[in-house]
């Protein structure tokens, strides 16, 4: 065995039950959807923690593992966030953003206004760590940054989803204040915001449809 390497010997499931296991998973996943109206419901710390522990285990390059996820329940903190946020997202609504932007963004009727980062019990801001200290305190470089955080987060998102949470994605441009609210250090570089908590009972999303399996994939 090599230095540094462990045995790795997963119970072998049957070529059926895998069949029968994404089956499941794919008609779980079909059902998630991208909310704007959250309940103001608390959910427990643990949730969090175990929905944050999942996205850690996403690959990433070199095993640098180049995210930092912080949790924010904290009302005013919160509050700060949403200010900053809809002062960055204003803009670029009414001065930044491009006509075919705004024009796909029409169906789902997103404007500056942005309730959820109050309405949601949790905020998840996810930072890209392109360097971070070693042991000795020297400056190491990581790989594939992008990549791997983005990986991180669909792990994220999937398993909130499974648990019964819903999500909503958020990058307001640009959105370094996100570093100094959430005393992060330079090395760092605010990826995106995830609300996260339950729907309102009076959540509505827009009846879009997904692309079908033929309209995404080939198979050779």
């Amino acid at each position: 065995m090599k230095s540094g390497f462990v045995p790795y010997r997963p119970a072998r499931v049957a070529p059926a039950a895998v069949v029968a296991s994404l089956r499941e998973q794919a008609e779980v996943a079909q059902q998630r959807r991208t909310v704007r109206q959250f309940s103001t419901d608390d959910v427990p710390i643990e949730a969090i923690q175990s929905a944050i522990e999942i996205a850690g285990t996403a690959p990433s390059g070199a095993h640098r593992q180049p995210w930092y996820f912080v949790a924010i329940r904290d009302r005013e903190i919160k509050r700060r966030i949403r200010e900053a946020a809809e002062a960055e997202e204003r803009d670029f609504y009414e001065n930044r953003a491009p006509a075919e932007w705004l024009e796909a963004l029409a169906p789902l009727g997103t404007d500056f206004v942005k309730d959820h980062l109050t309405d949601a019990p949790w905020l998840i801001v996810v930072f890209r760590r392109d360097r971070e200290p070693d042991s000795d305190g020297a400056q190491l470089k990581n790989y594939y940054m992008t990549e791997s955080v983005g990986i991180a987060v669909g792990f994220l998102i999937q398993a909130l989803h499974r648990a019964g949470l819903a999500s909503l994605t958020h990058t307001p441009a640009p959105m370094t204040f996100l570093r100094e609210l959430c005393g992060r250090p330079a090395t760092e570089k605010p990826f995106l915001i995830l609300a996260v908590g339950y729907p309102a009972e009076d959540c509505e999303v827009p009846d879009l449809a997904r692309k079908p399996l033929d309209q995404i994939a080939e198979f050779r």
